[in-house]
């Protein structure tokens, strides 16, 4: 095979590679301002369309952990629509407050070093340093055995 062929094979080959790779999610949300710690860890998918914002972002099932003194719930899909500094509509995310209700969190802005996330009627700041690293389902941030950013299970110890 002449060796211009091979170039031009190699050249359609990465073309059609680059093309089709696809950006992380945990990206995409940096591009548009907010910290990647807004998604829990385990994304295995999502959707965006570019021109109107529209997302849809999968999960491998649902993710409850706590965040301070809230517990917040994904369901295994989120949707809403993104532009810079701004999710709004959002849907499949809830947060427990006062030990009874779950709300859903409806839209969430970036404001200076700040993030508020409203439930509709209410809202709360919560500081972008607190979103810095992505939670983990069921342990949040402050998971045991935390090993180079992987979380390491504890395993049963007998004593004979």
């Amino acid at each position: 095979m002449p060796l211009s062929t091979i170039f031009v094979f190699f050249l359609f080959f990465s073309t059609v590679v680059s093309a089709t790779e696809k950006t992380s999610v945990y990206d995409e949300v940096q591009h548009f301002d907010f910290p990647i710690g807004i998604l829990p860890k385990g994304v295995i998918g999502y959707e965006l369309n570019s021109k109107t914002g529209e997302f849809s972002v999968y999960l491998n099932g649902s993710c409850r952990f706590m965040l301070g003194s809230y517990e917040l719930y994904y369901e295994p899909v989120i949707n809403g629509i993104i532009s810079k500094g701004r999710l709004r509509k959002v849907s499949g995310v809830s947060v427990k407050v006062v030990l009874l209700w779950w709300l859903n969190i409806v839209e969430v802005r970036r404001s200076g070093d700040n993030l508020q996330f409203s439930v509709g009627f209410t809202s709360a700041n919560f500081p972008i340093r607190s979103f810095e690293k992505c939670p983990r389902c069921e342990c949040g941030l402050h998971c045991a055995h935390e090993y180079d950013g992987e979380l390491r299970e504890k395993l049963p110890v007998s004593s004979s």
